[in-house]
């Protein structure tokens, strides 16, 4: 398949490497969310004692994988150091606020 004189078919991604690329891409937001998570439940047990650890992985993961994808549209790159101290940052404030928001109440 050629396109504006490119062969479009020497660069296109068959499933398999797209599900590599994509799991590669969201490891670091995965382990991020998961290690946050059961840290945040070992270190504060009781404080979190309501809080069920799935739900707390489960937020921590997708706030951590939205900034890697706010990230790389940012930057034009992944895997930026800024965009994994961000990560970071806001992983502990999804855990605070998905942890610590409903116990003050």
């Amino acid at each position: 398949m050629r396109w504006a004189g490119i062969d479009a078919s020497a660069h296109l991604l068959d499933l398999l490497d797209l599900v590599w690329h994509l799991a590669g891409f969201l490891a670091p937001a995965v382990g991020t969310g998961l290690i946050a998570a059961s840290l945040a439940k070992g270190l504060f047990g009781r404080d979190l004692k309501a809080v069920p650890w799935r739900r707390l992985a489960a937020g921590s993961t997708v706030v951590c994988a939205a900034v890697l994808v706010c990230g790389l549209v940012a930057t034009g790159h992944d895997g930026r150091m800024a965009t994994y101290a961000a990560m970071v940052v806001a992983c502990g404030v999804a855990l605070w606020w998905i942890g610590f928001r409903r116990v003050r109440r």
